[in-house]
């Protein structure tokens, strides 16, 4: 079983909790890790969502147009990168034409929000 960290924006929770449910699937290959900013940042947080993410086999992005706004989800992005953990960003809906890929998230690393895209990942983590 392979454990992936989500990063995403607050305000695109809902997509966090539809991404949760495919994980609760039988055939998925795979758990999630949620360290969800639900109070002000702080240091301990920081330093709880660092060890989280060096615990995970590899993190998942969803990108939608919040994310360029999304402090803790570009510091998560940060810290993977950091940490030598793979990610892959996801497209949080179908039209995202206008929508700003994170610097921190290289855009070679986007995909369609597709079963098939990240199952084929994460089996190849």
């Amino acid at each position: 079983m392979k454990r992936i960290f989500i990063s995403f924006a607050m305000e695109d929770s809902n997509l966090r909790d539809m991404l949760v449910g495919q994980a609760k699937n039988t055939n998925s290959p795979f758990e999630f890790v949620d360290m969800s900013v639900k109070e002000p940042w702080s240091d301990s947080w920081k330093t709880r969502c660092r060890t989280k993410i060096k615990g995970c086999d590899g993190v998942i992005v969803i990108v939608t147009k919040n994310s360029m706004n999304a402090d803790g989800e570009r510091w998560e992005i940060k810290c993977a990168s950091e940490e030598s953990v793979p990610f892959l960003g996801i497209w949080g809906n179908d039209n995202h034409s206008g929508v700003t890929v994170p610097p921190e998230l290289p855009s070679y690393k986007m995909r369609d929000w597709t079963w098939s895209n990240i199952s084929s990942w994460i089996n190849n983590l």
